[in-house]
């Protein structure tokens, strides 16, 4: 009993510094587009900066689940 609520214990707090993890990455995609895409799409480009933010943390994630599959697999 005491092992599997460690377990536990050990799982919640990977998935919290996961999510901390993802929040400081969504921070940091989304001053890139805002410096490097805004000032060539135009200042009411919100639509489109969302959109390629989108892509850019889509794509992000399939690399990064592609990869840890492959590396749970061996």
């Amino acid at each position: 009993m005491k092992r599997e609520i460690a377990r536990q214990m050990l799982t919640l707090a990977i998935s919290g510094f996961g999510l901390v993890s993802a929040l400081a990455w969504n921070n940091v995609i989304q001053g890139a587009i805002d410096i490097y895409v805004k000032p060539f799409v135009g200042g009411g480009s919100t639509l489109i900066s969302l959109a390629i933010y989108a892509v850019v943390v889509t794509a992000l994630a399939v690399v990064v689940t592609y990869n840890l599959s492959k590396f749970a697999r061996k």
